[in-house]
């Protein structure tokens, strides 16, 4: 990157070539850095050690002559030591530590769920990391939502909703703009209505499985409507007579749900692997990671479940939602209604028979 020192004016800001540094000769530490698409004014200036960098603003939005005030500014504080206690007090975070910071945060969901996070910052917005938040601009966002999108428009949505969550979290604390995605146009997302609508079907396929564990875990998803990851990393301390107990799901909550003989006899045959986990993997997976494939995936027959339990065992959509575990939406129903798996048992023993008159279970 070409670097010069002359006086900034707004001829020298117009003129500055791509990828240039430009130091202004009267004010130390104020420049001009043009990258490909923007020229931004900065204040640098070195404090117990560390550089620090100050975003004054881009050309042509703002003048030379207001960025060198604010560079004076700036010289004033640090002469007063005020900047230093500032800097300390409300540094802008770059996105990787902002991303620990949401992470570590007490009410957050799920460990599966904070892996996901992790993984979509590192995965998609890799050359982010070491941004400061207030550096990344709509267009940046515009231009990643666009690239994610090649792979799939329901996961570029999702990777910008959680890189909007961790900068909202920060602009808790820091001096942040409004964040930046609001410049995204959002693809449309519509719920998949995708049920298991052949039973016998299903039945074949999963019969067919060479795995007896695949086999039983896809059983076991029907009759439970547990979520997949909920399911294959299900470890038999978790699971006793009368119910089996999470204690940590998606939703941040424990959850209980009651267990009917039926279960029992989908289970009981797989002690005999001696694993700690339900659902055994193999080689060096100590569960099940990917079971074999039918043409149903893990949410269809969660769906499904829901489904039947509606249509077939005649439960209440609100009753249904409990043995699914979802969120209340009510602050009654999520904060003060507290429903224990023997409150659960009669529903599921009423899902379980509609299940086994259609020789499911």
């Amino acid at each position: 990157m070409p670097i010069e020192r002359l006086k900034l004016t707004e001829a020298s800001a117009k003129a500055a070539p791509i990828n240039a540094k430009i130091w202004d000769t009267e004010i130390k530490g104020f420049g001009l850095f043009a990258g490909k698409t923007k020229k931004t004014f900065y204040f640098q200036k070195d404090v117990h050690g560390k550089t620090t960098r100050t975003n004054l603003g881009n050309w042509p939005e703002t003048r030379v002559a207001d960025a060198r005030y604010e560079a004076s500014l700036l010289v004033a504080e640090h002469a007063s030591g005020a900047v230093a206690k500032r800097l300390r007090a409300s540094r802008i975070p770059t996105l990787e530590q902002a991303t620990d910071d949401y992470l570590a945060r007490p009410k957050l969901r799920s460990e599966h769920n904070k892996a996901q996070v992790r993984a979509q910052m590192h995965n998609h917005l890799k050359s982010w990391l070491k941004m400061p938040l207030d550096e990344i601009s709509k267009a940046d966002s515009v231009r990643a939502h666009a690239r994610v999108a090649k792979n799939g428009e329901r996961g570029a949505n999702h990777v910008m909703k959680s890189f909007r969550s961790i900068y909202n979290h920060a602009r808790r604390v820091h001096d942040l703009p409004e964040c930046p995605t609001i410049a995204i146009e959002w693809f449309e997302e519509r719920p998949s209505q995708k049920i298991i609508d052949d039973f016998d079907l299903w039945r074949k396929s999963v019969d067919a499985l060479e795995n007896e564990v695949h086999r039983a875990y896809y059983r076991f998803l029907l009759a439970t409507g547990l979520r997949f990851d909920e399911a294959r990393s299900l470890r038999w301390d978790q699971i006793h007579e009368d119910h089996l107990h999470l204690p940590e799901t998606k939703n941040g909550r424990a959850f209980e749900l009651p267990l009917m003989p039926e279960h029992h006899s989908i289970l009981d045959p797989l002690r005999i692997h001696a694993s700690d986990y339900v659902f055994p993997g193999t080689r060096n997976a100590l569960h099940l990671k990917c079971p074999a494939r039918i043409p149903w995936s893990a949410h269809d027959h969660r769906r499904t479940f829901a489904t039947f339990a509606t249509t077939e065992a005649g439960l209440l959509e609100e009753t249904v939602g409990r043995l699914l575990n979802h969120t209340p939406q009510s602050v009654t129903g999520a904060r003060y209604i507290v429903v224990n798996h023997e409150k659960l048992r009669e529903p599921m023993a009423q899902v379980t028979s509609a299940f086994k008159r259609r020789g499911l279970i």
